[in-house]
């Protein structure tokens, strides 16, 4: 769904579909619990009141016809404008998310599109990671449908901020479907744009009608799973494998390009239009197009397995100030960033709404924040909190990460932030982290596309 003119010509012979024992599920059914050997590292039910927005916690609502500075139309020549009215986007109160595109009267359209706070998802050392969800894709077909183009899928963190490094960063549709067709696509997009090892502007793609009840007619389950131990990548529709890629298709180097930064962030959307669908039905949408129809969502949920080498934890005890200014002191009470051990990046200087206090200002790609000896005690930390502010120019923005015992680990939480409404404009944002205990030097770390400062910090917690 990134930036890319969709040519699937070779795939438009749909497979028939492989006749199996479904079993009955309920339309709002429950994040299902890990297999054996795997576990459960995020994952949002879409349980809420009806007509509300989905968990900003979770979400970031992505708006317009592009990102801040990229390329226009999202890069794939869809026509909507992405909306975060409850028009467009909202829970149904019944355990689902729903995205509906409409069209108005002078012939416009709006959807939504929607990604996760998170970017980093991926497997640990030698590990495995899932990317699940239970969706039923618009309930509409044939001349009806023509423009219709439902996804689900991942893009690479480094795209955050920069929004002309991919394929090489990485891109995985879990699924993807176009113009009401009873198939999925699954497919892969990675190195160079065009041609390289993934045939862009195309990926490596498979495809295959959903079994039993059609894509369209009922919810199914689409799973994309990153082995790393066997350097594989895999799609599944209802538990049937139907597309792998090893990394000897696309060779060591692009693969590395695009499994060795810090992860993967999640989107779902509803364009209407474009590349893909124009490939197969000529130019969509038509005055056929019937508008209405949504991408439903019951949920998405991220497992892991194998857990990778997990670096020590002390077990020291310290009693220094909360603040942290000599190490030591709770996880769960505001560590000033002007207190930390270590910074690179940034100035400090005085926070105005916090009553005189100070921050670290205008911190940009490659600045870190470390805080010794930081004490989780035996509860669980679950959660991330950070006072940031930003008066970045547009289409500046970068993540902010929390990493344990080395500022080269895997992030156990990150976050993306742009302008705030300027340097003084302070807001608390949350996100979610890997399950923390003990006792650990906490790193803070920014990293962004392009070398301009993007955030300020004045302090940030953690919580279960």
């Amino acid at each position: 769904m990134s930036r890319r003119r969709r040519i699937l010509a070779a795939t438009t012979a749909l497979l028939a579909a492989i006749p199996v024992a479904v079993v009955a599920m309920s339309a709002n059914a429950a994040i299902p619990p890990p297999a054996a050997g795997w576990n459960l590292v995020w994952g949002d039910d879409f349980n809420g009141a009806a007509n509300t927005l989905p968990s900003s916690s979770n979400w970031i609502v992505d708006l317009g016809h592009a990102y801040p500075g990229g390329p226009g139309n999202w890069g794939t020549g869809e026509i909507q404008n992405y909306t975060n009215s409850t028009n467009n986007i909202k829970l149904d109160g019944s355990g689902n998310l729903r995205i509906t595109a409409l069209r108005d009267g002078a012939g416009n359209w709006t959807s939504s599109r929607i990604e996760t706070q998170r970017s980093n998802f991926k497997p640990a050392p030698g590990g495995k990671l899932a990317i699940e969800g239970r969706i039923q894709m618009p309930n509409v077909t044939g001349q009806a449908a023509l423009g219709y183009w439902p996804a689900f899928w991942a893009l690479g963190s480094p795209y955050r901020g920069n929004y002309w490094n991919w394929p090489s960063i990485g891109e995985f549709d879990i699924m993807e479907n176009v113009n009401g067709i009873n198939s999925v696509w699954g497919v892969l997009h990675c190195g160079v744009n065009p041609g390289g090892p993934c045939n862009e502007t195309t990926g490596i793609a498979s495809n295959r009608a959903c079994p039993g009840t059609s894509c369209q007619g009922g919810f199914h389950t689409y799973r994309f799973e990153w082995d790393d131990g066997a350097k594989q990548f895999r799609w599944y529709v209802d538990g049937q494998l139907f597309h792998t890629v090893n990394q000897g298709q696309v060779g060591a180097g692009t693969w590395d390009q695009m499994t060795n930064h810090a992860g993967y962030f999640v989107l779902l959307n509803l364009a209407i239009g474009g590349a893909f669908p124009n490939a197969l039905a000529g130019q969509t949408p038509t005055a056929a197009t019937v508008p209405g129809h949504s991408l439903v969502v019951d949920y998405v949920a991220v497992y892991q397995s194998g857990t990778g080498t997990t670096p020590p934890t002390s077990t020291t005890t310290t009693t220094t100030t909360p603040g942290n200014p000599g190490g030591g002191g709770s996880a769960y009470s505001e560590l000033q960033a002007e207190s930390a051990q270590e910074r690179s990046g940034g100035t400090v200087g005085t926070a105005t709404d916090t009553g005189g206090g100070q921050a670290v200002g205008e911190i940009g790609n490659g600045g870190y924040l470390k805080f010794s000896g930081v004490n989780f005690g035996s509860s669980t930390a679950r959660q991330f909190y950070a006072r940031v502010a930003s008066g970045a120019a547009g289409g500046v923005s970068g993540l902010v990460e929390v990493r344990l015992d080395s500022r080269t680990a895997a992030p156990a939480g990150t976050f993306a932030v742009g302008n705030t409404g300027g340097w003084q404009s302070w807001k608390t944002v949350p996100a979610n982290i890997s399950g923390i205990t003990g006792t650990h030097d906490v790193y803070v770390t920014f990293t962004s596309g392009q070398p301009a400062p993007y955030v300020s910090v004045n302090w940030v917690k953690f919580g279960t």
